[in-house]
């Protein structure tokens, strides 16, 4: 079993970067030095958000043959709390902005979880921007 989990966490790993590598390529998308890869899909017209600021975002998240693992509406958090890559990315959008993102592995979930050694990708509307003592909002 051992043999086999190593087996697929290659594949996993080899999928990611190949994609990467891929996506590297399109059109209109920056590569961050991190290893983040960006597009900005619609600018937007609002601030920036800091690493500590609260966001509330639309976001869906896709694996790299395109298929849905997670979306949400209206999901507010701590921008530094989450994976690299949105705390990262997101500080690359203003307030009214989507951007997508194709966060490799180590700027993910890492060898942690379900979704270990996989590069996932994210389109994430990010909707407002809060100061992070800014507990009402």
């Amino acid at each position: 079993a051992r043999k086999q989990r190593q087996e697929s966490e290659l594949r996993l790993i080899e999928e990611g970067d190949a994609f990467l590598a891929q996506n590297a390529e399109m059109p209109g998308v920056e590569l961050t030095e991190s290893g983040l890869q960006y597009r900005v899909i619609e600018p937007g017209d609002g601030k920036r958000p800091g690493p500590t600021d609260m966001v509330t975002v639309n976001y869906r998240g896709f694996l790299t043959d395109g298929k849905p693992f997670d979306s949400g509406e209206g999901v507010t958090f701590q921008l530094n709390r989450v994976i690299k890559g949105w705390t990262e990315g997101l500080q690359l959008i203003e307030e009214g902005g989507t951007i997508a993102l194709v966060v490799p592995r180590d700027l993910a979930y890492g060898n942690r979880g379900v979704m270990a050694h996989r590069t996932l990708i994210f389109e994430i509307e990010l909707l407002s921007v809060a100061a992070p003592e800014d507990e009402a909002g």
